[in-house]
């Protein structure tokens, strides 16, 4: 056994200055049961946040409209590279009925968004503003302004 000390406020530092720390958001493929045709039940992702905080969403394609249309959801439009690499073009808190939506929609198929990713368990407005904000930081603010 060590008798080493641990300086107690030099860890607690150490660890707020880990939280400080942005972590870079990022998609996380899930694996997905395959249906009797072989293809996915039902098409899932995972977002880690800025936050690391996970956020499993549902992929749907971008011509999409009425996504918001009966249930308010966190919407991220997605944009994949050659290699497959996703990344968020835009992130909306959306309500059910967002009269927005459609014109961020467009917005953001304009800047390069082919599929459109949505968090449902978030239950109140104040919470899917907090995860829009933690997967899209200043993305929302920039497609909020040119909707």
């Amino acid at each position: 056994m060590s008798n080493r000390s641990i300086s107690w406020a030099a860890a607690l530092r150490e660890l707020k200055a880990d939280r400080a720390i942005r972590h870079p958001v990022r998609e996380e493929r899930l694996r997905t049961s395959t249906g009797l045709r072989g293809a996915p039940v039902l098409a899932m992702s995972a977002w880690r946040g800025h936050s690391s905080r996970r956020y499993v969403v549902v992929v749907q394609p971008l011509d999409t409209p009425d996504l918001v249309a009966e249930s308010a959801a966190v919407v991220l439009a997605v944009c994949r590279d050659e290699r497959g690499q996703a990344s968020i073009v835009g992130a909306r808190a959306c309500e059910v009925g967002d009269p927005g939506f459609l014109g961020w929609l467009a917005t953001c198929a304009r800047l390069g968004a082919r599929e459109l990713h949505a968090y449902r368990l978030a239950e109140t407005a104040p919470e899917r503003s907090a995860v829009a904000a933690d997967l899209g930081g200043s993305m929302i603010r920039a497609a909020a302004g040119a909707a």
